[in-house]
């Protein structure tokens, strides 16, 4: 009978890390496939690798939070069997709203209403938790409004990356030893901006894995019937599973997110997201990269769109000037303002970037996922005490 439950745990973290793969994968080299730097295919196996070094490191903290410092008794078998259901459930919401909800806040939140159904909560802990998910947006906003309004233009201007024909490297038979060249095409600042692109994609992969695989499997763990290594390996390969898949189209799909933006834009989240993600992984506090992200993409927006103005002015809504709301798209060679100048055509007429509505969609789903996860779970535990 045991071993019957523990083969549906494992079925269901199975199922939880496939669609956490399918998601962060397109989240993590999305951009990069976008721009036509990297082949979908060696995406995911870099996403694999990664992961399983983020897991397998940095993880561990968040996977002892998991198991062990929401509530105050272990999960057993049965019960994380069930978390992990709601768990799953949780995601399924989010893709039918198209959200990208935090799975790490799905998952405190049906562990917290084990807790709750069984009188076990650590409020202590909650409250920290919690109180790093009400931060973390804050932080994320901030980095990507200073830089946007600071830095960026000047960034766009100076460093642009493209991808040409023709292959990056190749190799020159001409001496005894074969060595690299840049190919034909090929200019140092692609090859600096490639790099720099696969660096930092690697780094937001390692950084889902520290956030994400706990998620997968710390209900197991919990309960004893999985030791921690053996449910990081499954974990890696569920979540590798969902990026050589389901993340194809997840890649494509992900210019309504980071590629609406362009790929410097987008790196200068993906190294945000992943700093911050990483940094409370490994102080144990269960986050996700989609947080940072989506809020970073709303501060660089906000503080390139406010440039023509004070910081004052901005942050009163008290400007009357034309706000730049897309003017992160103009092109790098467009005149770049002093603070306070309007901007030119150039930028004003970029598109569109800044949109409130998105906004209030994600950070309502914020709140309706874990809370629907923590009733549900409650209702559940409730309602079936034996488990």
């Amino acid at each position: 009978m045991v071993e019957t439950v523990l083969l549906v745990g494992i079925v269901a973290s199975i199922f939880v890390g496939f669609n956490i793969g399918g998601s962060s994968t397109g989240i993590a080299w999305g951009p990069a496939v976008g721009a036509g730097l990297l082949r979908k295919a060696t995406a995911a196996g870099l996403m694999t690798v990664f992961v399983f070094l983020g897991g397998w490191t940095v993880g561990r903290n968040v996977m002892d939070t998991l198991s062990e410092g929401i509530i105050t008794i272990e999960i057993s078998l049965a019960a994380g069997v069930a978390v992990l259901f709601f768990i799953g459930l949780g995601i399924l919401i989010a893709n039918v709203f198209g959200v990208p909800v935090p799975t790490s806040m799905v998952t405190v939140g049906a562990i917290a209403g084990l807790g709750l159904a069984t009188d076990t909560v650590n409020y202590a802990e909650i409250g920290r938790i919690v109180s790093w998910w009400v931060v973390t947006p804050i932080i994320g906003f901030w980095i990507g409004a200073t830089v946007g309004r600071y830095v960026y233009p000047e960034l766009n201007r100076r460093f642009e990356i493209r991808s040409s024909e023709g292959p990056l490297l190749t190799l020159d038979r001409g001496g005894s030893v074969p060595k690299p060249t840049l190919g034909p095409n090929t200019t140092i600042q692609e090859l600096v901006g490639t790099c720099v692109v696969f660096v930092i994609g690697c780094y937001m992969a390692f950084s889902a894995g520290a956030s994400n695989v706990p998620n997968a499997v710390a209900p197991l763990v919990s309960s004893g019937a999985l030791d921690r290594n053996p449910a990081i390996i499954i974990a890696t390969v569920a979540i590798g599973f969902g990026g050589f898949t389901i993340a194809r189209r997840t890649m494509e799909s992900v210019g309504s997110e980071l590629s609406d933006i362009p790929l410097l834009a987008a790196l200068v989240v993906m190294l945000t997201a992943s700093t911050i993600t990483t940094a409370l992984s490994w102080a144990g506090i269960p986050i996700s990269l989609v947080m940072a992200s989506v809020m970073t993409i709303v501060g660089l927006g906000w503080g390139r769109a406010t440039r023509p103005v004070t910081a004052r002015e901005a942050i009163r809504g008290e400007a009357d000037a034309e706000l730049a709301t897309g003017a992160l798209k103009a092109e790098p060679d467009a005149p770049v303002t002093k603070i306070g100048e309007a901007e030119p055509n150039e930028v004003l007429d970029a598109g569109s970037l800044f949109n409130p509505r998105a906004v209030m969609k994600y950070i309502s789903m914020w709140i309706i996922g874990p809370a629907m996860s923590t009733l549900l779970a409650y209702g559940f535990f409730v309602a079936v005490p034996f488990v």
